[in-house]
């Protein structure tokens, strides 16, 4: 008798703990869902925005100069998104440094800028030029350091190279690279190309 009652209130019991996960499922699941969908929502839109920061330093004035074509904020994250970023360092007599990419994030409370998509680099003073194109590019302002450990090509002059990783010192004017580092001399691919040319 006591074996023929056994199984009644288990598999009783066993049905109202899956009813109560069910339906504990069914009420929560919308709310996640909904959650999920506003978290992902901007709280503003900026379009074709541009500004200036002027720094004064030792009788020196440094201007920091930005646009973008969108800038997109999420509140839950603190994260604002740009595309199509362009970044400018300008100082009398200094080196002259210009950075856009397609895409750049920041987070609040953070120094980084993290520019992603075909990020191309110019430092330039008089008539010495060096480029940098790569594909991410890690921003520290405040150190003015800017590092990858993508591949990355540097042209300087007539120079080419090519690596994976880089750290660029604009203080110092220093530039790491890091690995599977190759040069080449485009005069002499331009003269390839001449001869090619002429036959």
């Amino acid at each position: 008798m006591i074996h023929r009652l056994l199984p009644g209130p288990v598999v009783l019991l066993i049905v109202l703990v899956l009813l109560t996960f069910w339906l504990d499922q069914t009420i929560q699941q919308p709310r996640i869902r909904e959650d999920n969908g506003s978290n992902r929502q901007p709280d503003y839109i900026i379009e074709n925005l541009a500004g200036v920061q002027v720094v004064h330093e030792h009788d020196k004035a440094t201007r920091h100069i930005f646009s973008a074509d969108v800038l997109t904020h999420f509140p839950v994250e603190d994260t604002t998104y740009l595309e199509r970023v362009d970044f400018s360092k300008i100082q009398p007599d200094e080196t002259l440094v210009r950075i856009n990419a397609d895409y750049a994030e920041l987070s609040a409370g953070e120094n980084d800028i993290y520019l992603k998509g075909n990020v191309f680099i110019v430092r330039e003073r008089g008539a010495d030029q060096v480029t940098m194109r790569t594909q991410f590019l890690h921003l520290i302002p405040d150190a003015e350091i800017a590092k990858t450990d993508q591949p990355v090509t540097v042209t300087r002059m007539n120079t080419i190279v090519d690596a994976v990783g880089m750290e660029l010192n604009n203080r110092t004017g220093r530039i790491e690279l890091k690995s599977r580092v190759k040069a080449r001399d485009d005069r002499m691919r331009r003269s390839a190309n001449r001869s090619a040319g002429k036959k």
